[in-house]
């Protein structure tokens, strides 16, 4: 059997907490900053949690499944 490759763009946008939870970043952050506003610049901070549906889809990208 060959070696199981991860998916090298999931590498890069997800990372796997110490419970086991998939963390990822919030899109729209890259470019034409600005138009938005400073609230929604604000808003799109920070990370959050993979939902439960699309878990096991990333995981599986990841090789961790």
């Amino acid at each position: 059997m060959p070696k199981v490759k991860t998916h090298s763009s999931a590498k890069k946008r997800f990372k796997v907490t110490g419970s086991g939870k998939v963390k990822r970043f919030q899109a729209r952050t890259s470019h034409l900053m600005r138009k938005k506003t400073t609230k929604a610049k604000r808003n799109l901070r920070g990370s959050s949690v993979v939902s439960t549906a699309d878990e096991s889809r990333v995981k599986h990208m990841l090789c961790l499944k």
